[in-house]
């Protein structure tokens, strides 16, 4: 064959390829995210940071010479919500991928029915999960490692007995719900490994709104210090209680989930002073990833027009990067085929504005990079200042550590 006609049927292939794929329509994401209810603080944001993902995406020319879509449903932060949503996903709208809402209670719900599709399920800020299930096209974005129930407190206990003298006694405490017994039966692990003794160990209705009778049961058995495992309601609760009667230990936090919401760090503004919380990541010099500044720069710009988190600094990078991530294992595998794609995300290193991702056999995180933090220094309830390098100082892991513990929490 003749150059030019060589050139002319390569050329009539790809114009052919191209059609055949733009008439099989966009590549459809679809998953439910909380944009009412107690997780809404977080849903909203994750959600705009998916959008812009798929429209950098598409100004790219999408995948697999296909446009993206996302195909989404408000949950209402409500996990009875998520199987029927799920089902309709998958079996109404026909969606190519399939990801997690926000969180560990409505991603739960939902892994049945994935499985039951066989469907590759990338899952976001999620702890303990696929230790039940088991489940081999399972993928979590949030950085707990190899064991997640065990990882989330881990950086928790270590920061308590680097404390001097060393502490000897603790009190374990959260609602009476998925994540927060999965948080506190890894947090048990630490107790024994590290020769603890438990003063106080109980569960709170999920319902409960006064929680001085909890923080008052507690400090009645003078625990050195506290471990808590909360979601967004209770945090808030927690801490105000812990104000309210002036909550004597030497430190008080763990997995509170929700301090990392811009809304309640506004809300709780100094109150989160002396707080050690779990996070994933902080505006700190020892901290800092290819394109998480320029992503959270354009992210703020939409987050103040649609009334999401100013800012943004929890769920936006990590909800950004799971997209990244499956963009990557797509283009890799060259299919959306579930084996050629659950065979990618097993082996690839996948480059994100998180840093790099590489996953092990149970789909979380080879090496994990949770991060304690504690908040310092805050003033007021002026939200411009979480922005800011000191305020949320990186306690754990020491590779990135940025600061030193006040103590004790009394102070």
């Amino acid at each position: 064959m003749k150059p030019f006609r060589r050139w002319l049927a390569a050329a009539a292939l790809t114009t052919f390829s191209m059609v055949a794929a733009a008439q099989q329509g966009p590549i459809k994401f679809g998953f439910a995210m909380s944009q009412t209810g107690p997780l809404a603080g977080n849903g909203k944001a994750c959600l705009i940071a998916m959008q812009m993902w798929a429209e950098d995406q598409n100004a790219k020319g999408g995948l697999l010479g296909r446009k993206v879509e996302l195909v989404y449903y408000d949950d209402q932060s409500l996990a009875s919500n998520v199987p029927g949503l799920y089902s309709k996903l998958l079996d109404v709208d026909k969606v190519d991928v399939v990801l997690s809402g926000y969180g560990t209670n409505m991603t739960a719900p939902a892994m049945p029915v994935v499985m039951q599709h066989d469907k590759v399920f990338m899952t976001i800020f999620v702890t303990g999960i696929n230790e039940k299930f088991q489940y081999e096209r399972f993928f979590s974005i949030t950085p707990n490692g190899p064991n997640s129930r065990i990882e989330l407190s881990r950086g928790y206990f270590d920061i308590a007995m680097a404390m001097n003298p060393k502490p000897t006694t603790v009190a374990l405490v959260g609602a009476d719900a998925e994540f927060s017994q999965v948080a506190l039966d890894g947090a048990r692990e630490h107790v024994k490994r590290l020769g603890l003794k438990v003063v106080y160990d109980k569960s709170y209705p999920p319902s409960t709104t006064d929680y001085a009778p909890v923080l008052r049961a507690i400090q009645a058995t003078s625990p050195d210090f506290i471990f808590v495992a909360s979601y967004p309601g209770d945090s808030s609760g927690l801490i105000r209680a812990a104000k309210e009667i002036q909550l004597k230990t030497r430190l008080f936090g763990g997995g509170m989930i929700g301090v990392q919401f811009g809304a309640i760090k506004g809300q709780l503004g100094s109150l989160l002073n002396g707080i050690v919380a779990y996070d994933v990541y902080a505006p700190e010099p020892t901290m800092k990833f290819a394109g998480v500044e320029d992503l959270l720069t354009r992210y703020r710009v939409r987050a103040v027009k649609e009334g999401a988190d100013p800012v943004g600094i929890y769920g936006p990078p990590y909800a950004y990067a799971e997209m990244q991530v499956l963009g990557q294992a797509i283009t890799g595998a060259g299919s959306l085929d579930e084996k050629k794609l659950t065979a990618q995300l097993k082996s690839a290193t996948f480059d994100t504005v998180v840093g790099k991702i590489r996953y092990g056999q149970n789909g979380e995180w080879e090496k994990a990079r949770l991060l304690y933090v504690q908040y310092q220094g805050i003033q007021g309830n002026d939200i411009e200042q979480f922005k800011l390098s000191g305020k949320q100082v990186i306690l754990y892991p020491p590779e990135l550590k940025s600061g030193t513990l006040q103590t004790p929490f009394s102070r």
